[in-house]
């Protein structure tokens, strides 16, 4: 499988990640994480993304029993900061590294990441926490999540300024249906070197070409059981769009769930597309998907469509 570089970091990772956020969650066996992992790395996926916040830290548990012997083959990812008033201060970065790594079973974190920005914390003060972490060996590289490119800035101007290690990473909701980075994220991404990690890039899987205007939604699907992302998803505006969308698949000889891989992949700074799997056959759909190269004149339309 293709590989692209976290931003100027030398570590490369597969174009399709896998999104264990279902671990411990919907997936409630190990077993189950196991299947997915041993596809998902059968097929050359190298990126798993996670977070301490997912299942309660199980998502954790479940991705580093999963990797067990098979960790130099993988490139893991995971958040903290989420559901906590001072998420980003030094002691609770220094209490929940330990956590993670125990439950990864690993002593160091390729990609750690600050999952929500801390208004209690001074950026100065997570920054320095995560450049010990570094400097001590723990962590290879660290990102941020759900940061405006106003806040990115200042990180990485904070970074700068008191040389310490610096985000390589962005992981922001981007996808054919929400394209909002792109006015003041994206620009400063691009102006710095970064590198994005898209997570819902099928927007819930309401871009995977299940969902059908008029019918009942799919059993299991998780815009189904989860009515948070239903609301944010399911909507007039989005079944125009995925009535549109899927004219153009059909079209091009593509399904949906090509098109919308295809084309986050032909921005340059997407890295890798972080799709979640409930089993073993959606991880070969997915790796399949991120194999699509979408022509100049197809990117072009899809962009019209849903500019």
């Amino acid at each position: 499988m293709q590989k692209r570089r976290l931003g100027t970091s030398g570590i490369e990772v597969s174009v399709v990640g896998v999104g264990c956020n279902n671990f411990g969650r919907r997936i409630h066996d190990v077993a189950g994480a196991r299947a997915v992992v041993d596809r998902a790395i059968d097929l050359g996926v190298t990126l798993f993304d996670t977070a301490d916040a997912y299942g309660n830290g199980t998502s954790e548990s479940f991705l580093g029993e999963s990797i067990g012997s098979r960790r130099h083959e993988v490139v893991i990812a995971t958040k903290f900061g989420w559901g906590s008033p001072s998420g980003a201060s030094r002691r609770t970065v220094m209490r929940t590294v330990e956590q993670s790594l125990k439950r990864l079973r690993t002593d160091y974190i390729d990609l750690y990441q600050v999952h929500f920005p801390d208004p209690n914390t001074p950026i100065e003060e997570t920054l320095r926490a995560l450049d010990e972490l570094v400097q001590a060996g723990k962590v290879r590289q660290i990102g941020c999540s759900n940061f405006s490119g106003a806040q990115v800035t200042a990180a990485l101007d904070t970074s700068k300024r008191l040389k310490l290690a610096a985000f390589v990473t962005c992981q922001d909701e981007y996808s054919l249906l929400v394209r909002g980075i792109e006015k003041k994220n994206v620009p400063v991404m691009r102006e710095h070197g970064l590198t994005l990690l898209p997570y819902a890039p099928l927007a819930g899987g309401f871009l995977s070409g299940k969902y059908l205007r008029n019918k009942p939604l799919p059993r299991n699907a998780r815009l189904a059981y989860s009515s948070h992302h239903a609301s944010d998803v399911i909507n007039a505006r989005n079944w125009n769009l995925s009535d549109r969308l899927r004219e153009f698949a059909a079209r091009k000889g593509h399904d949906m769930l090509d098109i919308a891989f295809g084309w986050l992949l032909a921005r340059p700074f997407t890295a890798s597309v972080i799709a979640g799997a409930m089993t073993a056959e959606q991880v070969d759909q997915n790796v399949r998907a991120g194999e699509v190269s979408l022509t100049a004149d197809e990117v072009a339309e899809l962009d019209r469509i849903t500019e």
